[in-house]
């Protein structure tokens, strides 16, 4: 288990707002062992996916809520500038902003004009709040109205669910059966620094 991660947050601050523990939370056992973060480093076993991780984080009480998928580029084998200081680019990142602030950006370094070489970050950013608006809908509202409508395309087949659990529950039991060494072990209102997996 060592490509996974639990907690269960503590105190904290949530929009400069102090707040309690889990364990202190209304029907919550003093030393309840409920995980309330989790994190996975998944590798994939095929000749397309060999080699590159697949990095999994959620929890309860973090700095905000946020949903994204960030894939991070690989750096290539050689480097072509190797007496310049450009020997140590940042790899090149494009992040699926799912909620709250739906768009894509990409990351990547780019010369900056001159004689001397040198790179700065730029970053390519669309947010459908800029092109269409906002608008209150949320995925919730989309999935009802799908399901009163009869459309299954956004809804997960029973197969996709049943390997997702293939995955997740030897995890599960691994956890149920080692008693986690520190809970609390990460402040509300904070990403969880030092949670995830390596």
């Amino acid at each position: 288990m060592t490509r996974t991660a639990r907690g269960q947050y503590g105190e904290g601050t949530l929009a400069e707002k102090a707040v309690e523990a889990y364990r202190s939370e209304h029907g919550v056992a003093s030393d309840s062992r409920t995980e309330t973060f989790a994190a996975v480093r998944f590798m994939i076993d095929n000749w397309r996916w060999a080699g590159v991780p697949f990095y999994l984080r959620t929890g309860k009480r973090m700095a905000r809520r946020l949903t994204e998928i960030a894939i991070q580029f690989r750096r290539p084998p050689f480097v072509l500038f190797r007496e310049t200081p450009v020997d140590r680019l940042q790899p090149n990142q494009l992040v699926l902003n799912i909620q709250p602030d739906e768009g894509i950006s990409l990351s990547f370094q780019a010369r900056v004009p001159g004689s001397l070489m040198k790179l700065g970050p730029v970053d390519m950013t669309f947010k459908y709040a800029d092109y269409f608006g906002r608008t209150a809908a949320t995925g919730y509202e989309r999935l009802i109205y799908d399901g009163l409508c009869g459309d299954a395309t956004l809804f997960q087949r029973i197969d996709m669910v049943e390997a997702g659990w293939k995955v997740i529950q030897p995890v599960q039991d691994v956890w149920n059966t080692l008693h986690p060494r520190s809970f609390p072990n990460y402040g509300a209102g904070s990403w969880a620094h030092g949670k995830q997996p390596s």
